[in-house]
């Protein structure tokens, strides 16, 4: 396909950006160790208002999309009373718990396996309930919410962030295509065989083709991995939950792109990250 080529040409004129799938092969470090490491960054967009102590001293955390589970190490070693790591890919959870051995939070620590829509702790178990960069993968984000509602515990809270679809790279293919606003410039069916292509030769190439692209009933191929939740789409799911946020920001891409990042037509393109935070109140 031209446009396929197209792609992929235009790819070569763009500086490969630091994507944890290709760090094992350059620096021989795991992927868990990458997101134990980057642990405290994830917190930071909400301590304009929310300290790391007020969200993770001695609270019952449950980290949803947790993939290999660095950060949740990070979370129980930085003051958390028990972490669950919570992701649907039991593949993650021998890299998990080998890194929470050696970092030694092994009886803090505890990965789960299962759909977000269907979580197996007991009502108001989870003080804090953490989703970074893990909205936009969520197959029912708003049966998936109302779910971790209900695992909240009284004056718990649930943290938020994510870059929305039109982000540079809402598209999450940057371990392979490294052109900003990618998937604003060429359709999802030239993004998969351009994808493919560039994978094709790496070691680990089936394994993230697999992770990222699933079949439909008639046989087009399309991205699983993620929803395209858009900043419009998930204020309109806040709007119809039973909860309400206590604290919300929209961050732009750089401090000097704000105004782009308020105006209603483009300003999904410049913003970097969704801040939510919900807070279960005291029942009377």
């Amino acid at each position: 396909m031209v446009r396929t080529q197209v792609l992929m040409m235009l790819n070569r004129l763009f500086k490969a950006p630091v994507h944890p799938f290709n760090l094992q092969k350059k620096e021989g470090k795991s992927y868990a160790l990458w997101q134990y490491e980057k642990g405290g960054e994830t917190l930071k967009f909400f301590q304009k208002k929310y300290t790391q102590n007020m969200m993770l001293k001695n609270k019952t955390v449950v980290d949803i999309g947790c993939g290999p589970a660095g950060k949740s190490l990070y979370f129980a070693s930085h003051g958390a009373k028990k972490v669950y790591g919570v992701d649907m890919l039991e593949q993650y959870k021998k890299e998990s718990m080998k890194l929470a051995e050696k970092l030694g939070v092994k009886d803090r620590f505890e990965f789960v396996s299962c759909d977000s829509t269907r979580l197996p702790f007991p009502d108001g178990f989870a003080d804090t309930i953490i989703l970074n960069n893990t909205m936009e993968h969520l197959a029912d984000p708003e049966k998936s919410l109302t779910e971790m509602e209900r695992i909240l515990s009284k004056n718990g809270r649930i943290y938020i962030n994510f870059p929305p679809y039109y982000h540079p790279s809402g598209a999450h293919l940057t371990d392979a295509v490294f052109i900003p606003w990618v998937h604003l410039l060429f359709s999802d069916k030239v993004l998969i065989e351009a994808y493919k292509k560039l994978v094709s030769g790496l070691p680990d190439g089936e394994s993230r083709i697999k992770f990222r692209i699933s079949k439909r009933d008639d046989g087009t191929e399309y991205f699983s991995y993620i929803n395209k939740m858009t900043v419009k789409r998930f204020r309109q799911i806040v709007k119809e939950l039973d909860m309400k946020p206590v604290y919300y920001e929209e961050v732009p891409l750089r401090p000097y792109l704000l105004l782009l990042a308020r105006i209603p037509v483009i300003k999904e393109m410049f913003i970097r990250t969704v801040v939510c935070v919900f807070e279960k109140k005291n029942e009377r």
